[in-house]
């Protein structure tokens, strides 16, 4: 809400129940085809950014910047920790839900870390089996992000400095990978700081956009009127009219971090006139023995 009114388009979704990475990247092409989008800024936490990294490296003409946070680049470690990944399709959903929880931090938290966690496990208790068995199933299958052809300038790495279930040494190796992208560092935020520390995370998002030319157009917020509520429900034909269309200056890889990218426009479904360019957020959260799960996409 916060980044929408500020005059991004956001669009928030969950990872569907697929099974491994071919599934996710071809049911995510899928969605972004029906809702008429070409182009994506993707955040993703943990498994979150391990997704958002392979869609990269097999449709980067999709993929228009990266923000990552608590991630890895690859699975081997997750699998070995679970040698009983083959019989997940036949396990009770309530050990399933004991084994995702597992990976949150016990003990006394800054109350909004704690706040966050506490949503979490109430949203995990949500979940059907299938659903948590295609998460974890998506943690453990052996693969590794390749070379991506985004150039580091479009790359933000945000961590969180204090208890993350991801080691440190994997999200060390994304820095490696990556390193001239942008940092951004939390103080604290835990697993989930999307929920823990939104302010902060807000900011850097629009630190990022900003810095890959994409701009907010505050101008066509008409949905809400200050106080919060609804406006005029002629204000905006989908729920989705806003546009932070950035200026075509050019290629992308022939600039740097500062420079604008470029931007294909399309017929929206909706009227005659070019869809805009959006921000998506997607947001799967889980926390695991190895790995807390969460998927936030922003798409132009």
């Amino acid at each position: 809400m916060s980044l929408s009114m500020k005059g991004y388009r956001v669009i928030s979704i969950d990872v569907p129940q697929v099974w491994n990475h071919h599934e996710w990247v071809h049911s995510f092409e899928k969605f972004l085809d029906s809702m008429n989008i070409h182009h994506v800024h993707i955040y993703g936490t943990s498994l979150g950014g391990f997704l958002a990294q392979i869609f990269a490296q097999q449709r980067p003409r999709r993929v228009k910047s990266l923000v990552l946070s608590n991630t890895f680049l690859e699975t081997h470690k997750f699998a070995a920790a679970m040698p009983w990944s083959p019989v997940v399709n036949w396990t009770p959903s309530f050990l399933l839900k004991r084994y995702l929880l597992t990976g949150i931090q016990d003990g006394p938290q800054e109350p909004f870390i704690a706040d966050s966690v506490d949503f979490v496990v109430g949203q995990v208790e949500t979940l059907s089996r299938e659903d948590l068995s295609s998460r974890l199933m998506l943690n453990v299958n052996v693969a590794s992000v390749g070379s991506l052809s985004l150039p580091d300038c479009f790359i933000t790495v945000m961590d969180t400095n204090d208890y993350s279930a991801v080691p440190q040494q994997l999200k060390d190796q994304v820095n490696e990978r990556y390193p001239s992208a942008r940092r951004a560092v939390l103080r604290t935020g835990g697993d989930f700081p999307f929920l823990s520390r939104p302010d902060e995370v807000t900011l850097y998002l629009q630190l990022h956009m900003r810095r890959v030319g994409v701009k907010p157009r505050p101008d066509l917020v008409q949905g809400f009127t200050r106080s919060g509520s609804s406006g005029s429900s002629n204000d905006h034909k989908d729920g989705n009219s806003f546009d932070d269309r950035p200026k075509d200056d050019g290629d992308r890889s022939s600039g740097g971090g500062d420079g604008e990218m470029d931007h294909s426009e399309s017929e929206s479904p909706y009227s005659n006139e070019p869809t805009p360019t959006s921000i998506m957020l997607a947001n799967t959260m889980l926390g695991t023995a190895n790995s807390a799960q969460h998927v936030s996409l922003l798409c132009s």
